[in-house]
């Protein structure tokens, strides 16, 4: 029997809109890839992203023209051949170490010889808004341990100052999603180490990067839109501390796990990140948390609904992935 692929475009509404330094988005538009091996099914989600130049439509297509191959056997690393990094070849990518793991009966951490993840600490995100706004999503988060800040250039310290009054004992990271010169960075700096803020991730655009070369920050800086997939790596030595690891960007759970041990060799922190999706899209990634400095998994947290056997999400802490889920 040869394997079928099927190609899912979902909608999941969030509980209120969402807004980074490029725009507001009030639902997840996710791919998932299902591939049937008999009685098994494998499931991987991906997030199509305009920064990238993808489209849900595009990435669609992507992954249907995998088709053949998925049913003659293609593996994870057949798929790097076949398919560049990004949000197709995670579906795809994903689904297949899902669909190894159902029909072995093992779980994707034993066929990857990783240590069975534990409950770990995640960020929870506080989009950008009016200093109240803020300030009153940090009192709400203020028993959280990791607060993510996303940040535009407008009132950064006085928003700042907000969460940090409102979320004293958090551990606090901000993310200005290339929002910033360097000369602003230069500026936000010292009120930013003053409010105890710990990773500063993709301050400037990552095509406009140069001036962090040698650049002597108090606060490491984490790569993010600069940082997609070992080969990235050179690159970004002397100009950022950290990497964000995204299965969205690396093409699958094959690749990041490349990345992590190739920058954990060079000394590089590492973050894990996430896209605005499902629980299935998050739940991969949970396994890159044994590398990470930082895990930034919160996506399922903003949406209305979440898939049956979601992950738990608890005191601030992600849980493992049920057998039901992934993996």
């Amino acid at each position: 029997m040869t394997r079928e692929l099927t190609v899912l475009d979902e909608a999941w509404p969030l509980v209120r809109p969402f807004a980074i330094s490029r725009g507001v988005k009030t639902e997840a538009h996710v791919v998932v890839a299902e591939i049937q091996d008999g009685e098994a099914m494998g499931r991987g989600e991906c997030v199509p992203y305009a920064r990238y130049e993808e489209s849900v439509h595009g990435v669609s297509e992507q992954i249907k023209g995998q088709t053949g191959a998925v049913a003659f056997g293609l593996d994870g690393f057949g798929l790097t051949e076949r398919l560049p990094a990004g949000a197709a070849r995670n579906a795809l990518d994903t689904a297949l170490w899902d669909l190894q793991a159902k029909v072995t009966g093992q779980r994707v951490w034993e066929l990857v010889d990783l240590p069975e993840p534990t409950p770990t600490v995640t960020a929870t995100t506080i989009g950008i808004g009016t200093v109240d706004e803020m300030e009153a999503q940090a009192r709400d988060l203020s028993a959280a341990p990791l607060i993510k800040v996303k940040l535009n250039r407008d009132d950064v310290v006085q928003r700042m100052e907000a969460v940090r009054a409102a979320a004293a004992g958090a551990q606090l990271i901000v993310d200005p999603n290339e929002g910033w010169t360097i000369d602003e960075l230069t500026c936000f700096l010292p009120e930013l180490q003053r409010l105890g803020v710990e990773m500063i991730e993709q301050p400037v655009p990552a095509d406009a990067d140069a001036g962090l070369a040698g650049y002597d920050s108090p606060i490491p800086i984490c790569a993010d839109e600069a940082c997609h997939t070992v080969t990235d790596l050179p690159g970004l030595v002397g100009k950022y501390q950290m990497i964000n690891i995204k299965l969205d960007k690396t093409g699958g759970l094959t690749e990041a796990l490349f990345l992590a041990r190739a920058a954990e060799q060079i000394g590089m922190e590492i973050m894990v990140g996430c896209m605005v999706a499902t629980s299935l899209a998050m739940a991969p990634a949970i396994l890159l948390g044994q590398f990470a400095r930082f895990l930034d998994l919160d996506g399922p947290l903003f949406l209305k609904g979440d898939r049956p056997d979601a992950l738990v999400f608890e005191n601030g802490r992600v849980h493992p992935p049920p057998t039901a889920l992934w993996g």
